[in-house]
């Protein structure tokens, strides 16, 4: 399954600071649909996340009924991105 949308990352301060993107509620919908034959454990998703040029692998995040996307170091350092940007991004979920 492949996935792209837009949405601007932010900063949850947590007990290890991560920086998120915010799956948008039609497309978090689409992931439900799968999560339960490709999720690892604790409604983790696996997936590869595509910004600019830059791909790494992470997991999607289960939050308040849809899905949140980790924004790795790497990826803000090589695209120049961070907090309060908005980005496109491309999610591929293998289903």
């Amino acid at each position: 399954m492949q996935l792209r949308f837009t949405g601007q990352i932010w900063f949850w301060r947590g007990p290890a600071p991560f920086h998120f993107v915010t799956v948008p509620p039609a497309e978090s919908e689409r992931i439900g649909e799968v999560a339960s034959v490709v999720t690892y454990g604790w409604g983790m998703i696996p997936a590869s996340v595509t910004i600019g040029r830059t791909s790494v692998t992470t997991a999607l995040w289960p939050k308040d009924g849809g899905y949140i996307v980790p924004i790795k170091k790497a990826l803000q350092d090589r695209e120049g991105v961070g907090i309060d940007d908005v980005v496109e991004i491309m999610l591929d979920i293998d289903a």
